[in-house]
């Protein structure tokens, strides 16, 4: 078959090539774009291609609200965590509202009107529509103490005064579930960061170790990472939850909780680590750098961990709600955090009781923001590894 251009017959190809004579003084230009693009770092390409990806810039956002919302939950919580109202046990939730009998009022409640059911002794509760109690914004209310050390009284909104203002109900203590779930997420949300600072020091630690020496060491390392994993997650927290001795404080159990979430989350990024290890000792750079007189210890902090860190920073993310979800098992069990510390998975104890659930649903409340979370560290995750490696 003979090729286009050519003569019928005839074997030779066609040449495309451009035959016209090359200056050596003509320097080809580039874009501002193609520039732009060339000349950037590692880190501000990965931030380009992140922001692409919406939903992961838009769980970020979800993220940074929550994490932010943490250091104010004094005065996001219109009630102290403890501050109980015994004349309404288990009310139901106050709907907000705007207008009152055809005109704009603004946001407000009805005020409760409360009877004791005798056949079922039950306290039932109806909206009293001639009790329009007006929600107060930026206003003073309930004392606290700021971080447990500056006393304040300013709120973010607050009752009306002599009314209330229950948005997700009360407890069986009269407890306002809103604030008790604004100061449960402080801790619950605390609890995955800490857990990941042990986890990403051990899973660095070890992990780089078998990456750059082998040998036995990586072959020893890699039977202790292999019973880690033989053992199913959840008994494993159960067990060493169990193990903490009873008399302990509550802030004890606190960092027990937290270690014990990373020692079992470490063994999945330590083997990243070392994989990525392996790979990337026998290059260039790592050999000039020992060639060069470099320590071990330098030549992985210093030249092979920067090079997959946006690697490990997805991996985090991605960790970070499993060790949320871990807490609120182990609380909701009744192994993990105790009161007076309060987290999500304190409050989704108090729902166990299939008939309380049944009676009080909103007590099931503290399950959407554990769920929202998750997702948004998800979708956030699976968006920084895709900007993890920018060149794809």
């Amino acid at each position: 078959m003979s090729a286009p251009g050519s003569d019928a017959g005839s074997d030779v190809l066609a040449h495309y090539v451009n035959e016209a004579d090359w200056d050596p003084n003509v320097v080809e230009t580039l874009t501002p774009q193609q520039e732009r693009y060339y000349l950037a770092s590692q880190w501000r390409i990965m931030w380009w291609k992140l922001k692409r990806h919406h939903l992961a810039m838009v769980s970020g956002g979800v993220l940074g609200l929550f994490y932010l919302s943490i250091l104010f939950v004094e005065i996001l919580a219109p009630y102290d965590l403890a501050a109980r109202h015994t004349s309404h046990i288990y009310a139901p939730p106050q709907a907000v509202h705007l207008f009152h009998e055809g005109r704009l009022v603004g946001p407000f409640v009805y005020g409760y009107t409360a009877r004791l059911n005798l056949q079922t002794m039950q306290r039932e509760y109806e909206p009293d529509t001639g009790r329009v109690q007006p929600i107060r914004f930026l206003c003073l209310g309930e004392s606290y103490e700021f971080w447990g050390a500056v006393p304040g009284r300013f709120h973010l909104f607050c009752p009306a005064e002599g009314g209330t203002l229950f948005l997700f109900g009360t407890d069986r203590l009269g407890r306002d579930m809103l604030s008790r779930m604004i100061h449960g997420g402080r801790i619950s949300l605390s609890i995955g960061l800490l857990g990941i600072v042990v986890s990403f020091t051990l899973g660095i630690t070890i992990g780089g170790l078998a990456g750059y020496y082998g040998g036995w060491v990586d072959n020893l390392i890699n039977r202790i990472i292999e019973i880690f994993q033989s053992f199913p997650q959840l008994p494993l927290w159960m067990a060493l939850s169990a193990a903490l001795p009873a008399t302990w404080s509550p802030l004890l159990i606190y960092f027990g909780i937290t270690i014990i979430l990373g020692l079992v989350d470490w063994t999945s990024l330590a083997r990243a680590v070392r994989s990525k290890l392996l790979s990337l000792r026998e290059e260039d750079f790592c050999v000039a750098a020992q060639l060069m007189g470099a320590n071990p210890r330098r030549i992985i902090g210093r030249h092979l961990m920067p090079s997959f860190m946006s690697h490990l920073i997805a991996s985090a993310t991605l960790s970070i709600p499993g060790m949320i979800l871990g807490e609120t098992a182990l609380s909701f069990l009744n192994l993990g955090l105790r009161p007076p510390i309060t987290s999500l998975g304190v409050l989704l104890n108090e729902a166990q009781n299939i008939n309380v659930v049944a009676l009080y649903p909103w007590l099931m409340l503290p399950v959407l923001p554990v769920v929202l979370i998750v997702l948004a560290f998800q979708f956030f995750g699976d968006g920084l590894r895709d900007a993890a490696d920018p060149y794809k």
